[in-house]
């Protein structure tokens, strides 16, 4: 059986963006909050929730670190071919 995870993410286009993000997270702005705000994807109205889903369902990059960072601590920002992305895994089962 395929390892699932569920996490939150932020996406923006730059990376200049994606790190003032990541430092306005660190000083204890909502996640929620931020997605919707700045994410472009769709998940941003959702406060970013991408839902639980495969390993291997998502672009690489991004599966890599959805798969390996520590729990429920914002990561990055990690480029894909959308952009730049700010991370925080939920869970992984």
């Amino acid at each position: 059986m395929k390892k699932t995870a569920a996490a939150l993410h932020i996406l923006v286009k730059e990376e200049k963006l994606a790190q003032e993000i990541l430092t306005k997270l660190e000083r204890g702005i909502s996640f929620d909050h931020l997605a919707k705000r700045y994410s472009k994807c769709p998940s941003g109205r959702n406060g970013g929730d991408l839902g639980e889903f495969q390993q291997g369902a998502m672009v690489g990059p991004f599966d890599q670190v959805v798969f390996s960072c520590p729990l429920l601590k914002p990561y990055g920002p990690v480029k894909t071919k959308f952009g730049y992305h700010i991370i925080k895994v939920l869970y992984r089962r």
